[in-house]
């Protein structure tokens, strides 16, 4: 995905993930982050359009899940998530972890 085609400013931010989908349960590096989405380092294999479950541990070594379609790949690298269906209060720890960062 393109810095054009995104609507909310991304925010380097490493931080600790695991995720599963149909290949199985895999950990990862979340490098990036946005209220849209984040980008996720892992050589997990993933299909652009899939729908995985993931959780990120927050600086407060708390996990939080939330669910994403795979927007884009990079084999061997990792992959560009949308967040899907993000609730009012999960929108709102996103916007505190990214209000953090900055």
């Amino acid at each position: 995905m393109s810095d054009e085609r995104r609507n909310n400013e991304r925010v380097p931010f490493p931080l600790e993930a695991r995720w599963e989908s149909e290949s199985g349960r895999h950990t990862a590096r979340i490098s990036d982050i946005s209220l849209g989405g984040c980008y996720m380092e892992s050589l997990g294999q993933v299909l652009i359009g899939e729908v995985i479950t993931f959780e990120i541990q927050l600086p407060t070594a708390t996990w939080m899940q939330l669910r994403g379609h795979v927007a884009y790949h990079h084999p061997n690298m990792g992959f560009g998530l949308q967040f899907k269906n993000l609730t009012a209060m999960e929108a709102n720890l996103l916007r505190d972890v990214i209000d953090f960062k900055r």
